[in-house]
């Protein structure tokens, strides 16, 4: 089994960093500290490479599973904490970035394969990131503020 995380950050979900059949990926690669409620926190963004999830540098087809936890926040400081651990998306044009991302993931992902989205809906509402991705996930969870939601390669199942 292959699969990438595209925005892996400091692997914060993972129960094993070094989770042998994924490829970690992030666009920073950096050690970043922050103070929260008067303590230094440290945040490693330490990926296998260093890539924008807009523009993925692998052939098309190549993933079993693909992980897409993009940042999603459009409105926070440059120094926030926030925007230190998770990233931050342009306010202004966060759709095309998303879509982009989205057709990447799906570029990269085996016809058989599943796109597991994270999203956190505090900012930008989880509909509206459907509505940009033009395809609905098959499950997911509906009721909490951070949703995970389970994508099929619609366009190679057209094809088969």
């Amino acid at each position: 089994m292959k699969i990438l995380d595209v925005c892996c950050g400091s692997k914060m979900f993972w129960y094993d960093k070094e989770e042998p059949h994924t490829t970690f990926m992030d666009i920073r690669d950096e050690v970043l500290t922050y103070t929260d409620r008067n303590s230094v926190r440290k945040v490693e963004v330490n990926p296998d490479i260093v890539a924008d999830f807009r523009n993925i540098p692998f052939a098309d087809n190549r993933f079993d599973l693909v992980v897409f936890d993009p940042p999603h926040l459009i409105h926070a400081g440059a120094n926030s904490w926030l925007v230190k651990k998770y990233g931050k998306l342009n306010k202004d044009t966060w759709e095309q970035d998303l879509k982009k991302g989205f057709d990447e993931c799906m570029r990269v992902l085996k016809p058989s394969g599943v796109l597991l989205f994270k999203w956190n809906e505090d900012q930008i509402k989880i509909k509206d990131v459907f509505a940009v991705f033009e395809q609905k996930p098959i499950l997911g969870d509906k009721r909490s503020k951070t949703r995970w939601s389970v994508f099929v390669n619609v366009k190679a199942l057209k094809s088969v």
